[in-house]
């Protein structure tokens, strides 16, 4: 029997109560934190930092994950590789910076089977971002209009799509089952035939079930500091099987699909709106049906600049499906909404939107605030903030920095907020003439037009206080993150969107 979270089967419940009966499984993002797809919102190798990234497999079968690594600006692969999971497996591994150019570079010491790196550290590719081979068979990407250089790989995302479960018994389970000696973390896979022969490998797989949750952590060792987080959980994401070659362009998160669902869309989504009501929408495009679970109206969360404590706030804000809208050297006929402009030079595509900002006595800045000259500037950011990348980073400040406080982030945006600590409330329906929709839905009746307002987006808060009395010896730096609470809402003649 095949396992299901438990989100998974209230979902189910919900829809069954509400006549549904049959429904397939559909795209949802689950709070358990479990899935076949995981969103690691930000890697970065900036102020001295390395990344830590670690992914489970609580299944009683191999697993066979593309791992890709994103870059900030337009989500153009920086590098892709086949990672294989033996049954209840761990990989780990740590994003570092290369000394001799300043990019990023992937190093581990895991023994989980890997197709194709060479040897660790490996170091990431500019080739997807300024026209060149990323890898081996891959055709030739499009250079776009960001930087050119290779520090552009110092900040991005991490996306891990599960391709498929591998046959028990078969040679490619034998070849990736870690054999053990009978010690604590004495175990080895051989990693020979048939992994490095993509033929053979499709061949031992069946489509990919539930079972992967993961975690990333970025560590200052100098500074004491340590912003750890976990993956977000895409469940439901697809009944086929999706293996390809390493350094290939798919699969992506535009391959989401429910093949045995009866409805106008090929990829079905589940998606809870204000009050806790069940949306189930469908599309005719995966990266729809994925951004959906993302999107939201309004990120809120909290913020702390106080001076007595040193402490330092940074919000990342990532869209994990933005490059399917914007990049249209990649998806020429690409329908750039729910964003509003597509990715070009100096390197950004740009979306409006308001911010306000609350601190702890109720006092605040202007929350409904009139539009900024076109294009805004940031002299006027609180009253019409604007995001410019994939992965964004706004930093809490009375001052101009050149990176952000906490992270060191190059992709940021400043505010300075009302009030030395509080929380914010980031609208992202706001701005660009009100173009921050998700169209193309259609509920479940298969006829009624849904339409999802906001932007697809996760992320956290990491926060920084510093003991200035603490005493020599003592480590004084205390880091926390939290992940961003959303709102919901939807449109359309359907009961959730009342």
């Amino acid at each position: 029997m095949k396992k299901n979270s438990l989100t998974t089967a209230v979902v189910a419940g919900i829809a069954g109560v509400a006549g549904f009966v049959g429904l397939a499984n559909a795209v949802d993002l689950n709070p358990d934190g479990v899935g076949q797809v995981l969103i690691y919102p930000y890697y970065t190798v900036n102020k001295g930092q390395n990344t830590l990234l670690s992914v489970v497999n609580t299944a009683d079968v191999g697993k066979a994950v593309k791992v890709r690594f994103l870059e900030g600006y337009n989500s153009r692969e920086v590098l892709d590789f086949n990672l294989f999971l033996s049954p209840y497996d761990v990989w780990t591994a740590a994003v570092t910076q290369v000394s001799a150019d300043g990019g990023a570079q992937i190093n581990t010491v895991d023994t989980s089977c890997v197709d194709y790196i060479p040897n660790w550290p490996y170091p990431f590719s500019k080739a997807a971002y300024t026209g060149g081979v990323a890898g081996p068979g891959s055709a030739s990407y499009g250079a776009d209009k960001g930087p050119q250089d290779i520090t552009r790989t110092r900040e991005g995302y991490v996306e891990m799509i599960a391709m498929g479960d591998i046959i028990p018994g078969s040679a490619l389970d034998k070849a990736t089952v870690h054999k053990q000696n009978g010690q604590p973390n004495g175990g080895k896979p051989s990693c020979a035939a048939p992994v490095g022969d993509d033929a053979v490998t499709a061949s031992n797989l069946v489509p990919p079930t539930s079972g992967l949750f993961g975690s990333g952590a970025i560590i200052n060792v100098d500074e004491g500091t340590f912003y750890s987080y976990n993956a977000d959980a895409i469940d439901g994401f697809t009944e086929q099987t999706l293996y390809t070659q390493p350094s290939s362009l798919k699969p992506t998160l535009q391959q989401a699909n429910t093949a045995s669902i009866v409805a106008t869309g090929v990829a079905r989504s589940y998606v809870f709106t204000e009050g806790g009501s069940l949306l189930t929408v469908d599309f005719a495009r995966g990266e729809d049906a994925v951004s959906a679970v993302f999107m939201a109206d309004a990120l809120y969360n909290e913020y702390s600049i106080e001076q007595g404590t040193g402490a330092a706030s940074d919000w990342v804000v990532t869209f994990p499906t933005k490059r399917f809208y914007v990049d249209k050297i990649l998806y020429p006929s690409a329908i750039t909404s729910p964003f509003a402009q597509a990715f070009g030079a100096p390197g950004v595509s740009n979306v409006e939107l308001s911010m306000g900002t609350f601190d702890r006595e109720e006092g605040s800045s202007e929350t409904v605030p009139p539009r900024c000259p076109s294009p805004p500037d940031d002299s006027c950011f609180l009253r019409a903030p604007y995001l410019s990348y994939e992965v964004n980073v706004i930093t809490f400040t009375s001052v101009t920095p050149t990176a952000s406080t906490v992270l060191g982030s190059k992709l940021f945006k400043s505010v300075n907020p009302f009030g030395p600590n509080g929380w914010a409330v980031m609208n992202l329906s706001a701005g660009d003439g009100g173009a921050h929709v998700l169209g193309g839905g259609v509920a479940a009746d298969g006829v009624t037009p849904i339409a999802i307002p906001g932007l697809p987006a996760t992320g956290f808060y990491a926060n920084n206080v510093i003991n200035a009395n603490a005493q020599p010896g003592k480590l004084s730096n205390y880091s926390g993150v939290w992940r961003h609470r959303a709102h919901r809402s939807c449109t359309g003649n359907d009961p959730a969107c009342s």
